[in-house]
């Protein structure tokens, strides 16, 4: 799937593509809704009825990422609320593997993540995974989501690269669509980001279940 003597630089997303997606799904559809309820006096099913349409109709801007926006929006702490299930944060399998043979063979990593930066935080202090990265780009600091064409121009701005020579994994397909649109060719989607759901088809690019699928049968 991948020429490696042709690629010099790794793009690589975060939630789903490095870690199971799980936890974020969990928070959002499941936790947020029962804390919400309990510091509000409600039942679950009433705030659910109520965070999911303001959720969904934020999908794919920079405020549906933003912990600042919807702690304001709902009125709680959500950084302390994601500290709360912070045990259900792990990373997918053989990345780690992934990421230390990409390193080996001199390949420049950069994370590039659309997580608010306190998430972020949260994250990589939970599983260790920022020593293994040249760089880390997060949406929030360029101003607009990867969904978003001008995060691209602004990418290329702070942390130039060859699209030629640049190869870029994620699980969500706007985001993908939005990278090939700028430019980069070698393309890669996650079909299988959270380890609670069934893995999906992807036809519209070459897809994979977990990153370590790259490596050589005996590495992997």
């Amino acid at each position: 799937m991948v020429d490696w003597n042709n690629i010099d630089t790794l793009l690589l997303d975060l939630d789903g593509t490095l870690l199971d997606l799980r936890f974020d799904t969990h928070f959002w559809l499941e936790h947020l809704p029962r804390r919400y309820a309990e510091i509000n006096g409600f039942t679950v099913e009433a705030a659910k009825a109520e965070i999911y349409p303001r959720l969904r109709r934020e999908v794919g801007t920079l405020k549906w990422y933003c912990l600042d926006h919807w702690s304001g929006e709902f009125g709680v702490d959500i950084l302390a609320l994601k500290r709360e299930v912070a045990h259900l944060i792990t990373v997918h399998r053989g990345v780690e593997t992934f990421l230390t043979s990409a390193k080996s063979q001199q390949k420049r990593l950069v994370l590039v993540t659309n997580a608010h930066g306190e998430s972020l935080a949260l994250k990589m202090h939970r599983t260790g995974l920022r020593c293994y990265f040249d760089q880390i780009i997060c949406s929030h600091a360029l101003g607009a989501p990867k969904e978003d064409a001008r995060f691209w121009m602004r990418l290329a701005e702070c942390s130039p690269f060859d699209p030629a020579r640049t190869l870029f994994i994620d699980d969500s397909v706007p985001v993908l669509r939005a990278a090939r649109k700028f430019g980069l060719t070698n393309v890669i989607a996650i079909r299988h980001p959270d380890s609670g759901t069934e893995k999906r088809i992807i036809d519209e690019f070459p897809a994979l279940d977990y990153v370590n699928e790259l490596l050589p049968a005996e590495t992997a």
